[in-house]
């Protein structure tokens, strides 16, 4: 499958017209470019809150709740264009109310034959949980879809290895993120190219870009896309299989060859996702050794 994978800028929307302009577009023109499967970052829904006005978009509990009311029409927009286009689409995730005590952030994955489903953040940021009031969601999930298994790890969950191998059924993972600092950008970029090199599997991770003043949530952002494989047999040796420009808007694309992935997870020169359990006794085993 080729992937698009994006660094995508918020907006200050006047209308709900202009939302649909932008994403279509975007669609568009990754479609045009041979894309098959479409990542949009994590928190990229934000921009919805500024429909409605701009005391909402600053507050952080007004925002949550204006965005979360807009994602049903959202989802009916992704999913007409996953459709015009024939592609698959991870929607930007979103704070959404989902019936639990708070909101989650939330991630959608449409199909072109009008089929969706979502995954959850599971572990939530310092911000997310201390000044945001964002709590994990649903479980972790593998998708299987007409282009291979996917499994979504949104920002920070993608820097906990357990989490990752929870998902190495997956031929791709899918890394949306929201990060402030060069430092968070580098901290989740880590964590997909480690999740791809023991899963021996493709990540995608997608950013957010831009300063965006009218929010305390999405102020300010720094990322890029990127697209990684183990760096074994069939992929790079740096194991970035494409990178775009840091905090530069646009698509970043690459191949995800299911048969490459097949290849290294049966003979490469590692095979970190087999010997995975071999950690358990010894990391039970461990003791203390006093050398002082």
């Amino acid at each position: 499958m080729k992937i698009a994978t994006a660094a995508y800028p918020l907006d200050w929307l006047s209308s709900w017209a202009q939302y649909e302009d932008k994403l279509a577009a975007w669609v568009a023109e990754a479609a045009g470019n041979g894309a098959e499967l479409l990542v949009f970052p994590e928190y990229g829904a934000m921009e919805l809150s500024t429909l409605d006005g701009a005391a909402v978009a600053a507050d952080l509990e007004q925002s949550i709740h204006s965005v979360s009311e807009k994602m049903e029409d959202a989802a009916a927009l992704h999913l007409r264009l996953a459709a015009e286009h024939g592609v698959h689409i991870l929607g930007a995730s979103a704070p959404v109310n989902s019936g639990l005590t708070r909101p989650v952030n939330r991630a959608e994955l449409y199909t072109p034959s009008g089929k969706r489903d979502h995954q959850d953040k599971q572990i939530m940021t310092r911000f997310e949980r201390e000044d945001w009031g964002i709590m994990g969601g649903g479980p972790l999930k593998i998708f299987d879809t007409a282009l291979g298994r996917i499994g979504v790890l949104i920002c920070y969950d993608s820097e906990f290895p357990l989490l990752g191998r929870a998902l190495a059924q997956t031929d791709v993972i899918l890394v949306p993120s929201c990060t402030e600092a060069l430092a968070g950008y580098w901290r989740v970029r880590i964590g997909a190219m480690s999740r791809a090199l023991e899963n021996q599997c493709v990540a995608a991770m997608a950013s957010i870009v831009g300063a965006n003043e009218w929010s305390e949530a999405v102020d300010l952002n720094t990322g890029t896309g990127g697209i990684f494989g183990p760096p074994d047999k069939g992929f790079p040796g740096t194991g970035v299989l494409a990178e775009g420009t840091l905090n530069q808007p646009g698509w970043t694309y690459a191949e995800a060859d299911l048969e490459a992935i097949a290849h290294v997870r049966a003979s490469g020169g590692v095979l970190n996702r087999l010997h995975w359990e071999e950690q358990m006794p010894r990391v039970k085993s461990v003791t203390k050794a006093a050398l002082c």
